[in-house]
């Protein structure tokens, strides 16, 4: 049972699980372009990326589709209407970028002619045929998304740190997990 105003034990631990991976693939994609072309090195940073790229989409998808019927719960009433409307925009923005970003990556690989390897166990082949145009448009959206989720991501931390800290409203312990006494 969940408390009220509190995000339920599945909304929290796909919150948490997209967090901890979000920061995995940025990590692994800021180190794509240091690794030599041609190497293993970047073969394996590659592999690892678009891995947890793939990751992060089926797990947003779940979290999506669990959303749709275990809707979040509201927010309290001491928001202005203004933050009110910051917190939906940034998490609708925040849903976007989760699923686009793994999806343009994703379109990058496959119109270039290429299947995804999952963590090495399988291979996701490309739905598409080879379009060069369409790679570096899906290239191009892919590199310019990830400052559009760094500024979200810093905007949703900053937030939820200033309920967690400076207001002490509850807001930010709705994603924790219930405290036992």
């Amino acid at each position: 049972m969940t408390a009220p105003g509190r995000y339920d034990p599945v909304a929290q631990a796909t919150h948490w699980l997209v967090a901890a991976l979000a920061i995995a693939v940025a990590t692994l994609g800021l180190m794509i372009p240091e690794a030599p072309r041609g190497s293993g090195w970047r073969d394996g940073v590659l592999l690892w990326h678009r891995s947890i790229g793939m990751t992060i989409l089926l797990a947003m998808v779940l979290r999506a589709l669990w959303r749709l019927s275990h809707p979040p719960p509201p927010l309290p009433d001491s928001l202005r209407p203004i933050e009110a409307f910051l917190a939906h925009a940034t998490h609708f923005l925040l849903y976007v970028a989760f699923l686009g970003m793994p999806l343009a990556g994703y379109v990058n690989t496959a119109a270039a002619g290429h299947s995804v390897s999952f963590f090495g166990l399988f291979s996701i082949p490309p739905v598409i045929a080879p379009n060069p145009r369409l790679a570096q448009i899906a290239i191009a959206l892919h590199l310019a998304g990830q400052f559009a989720v760094y500024g979200l991501v810093a905007a949703h931390v900053a937030a939820a740190l200033m309920h967690g800290i400076v207001r002490r409203d509850g807001v930010f312990s709705r994603m924790l997990p219930a405290r036992r006494y």
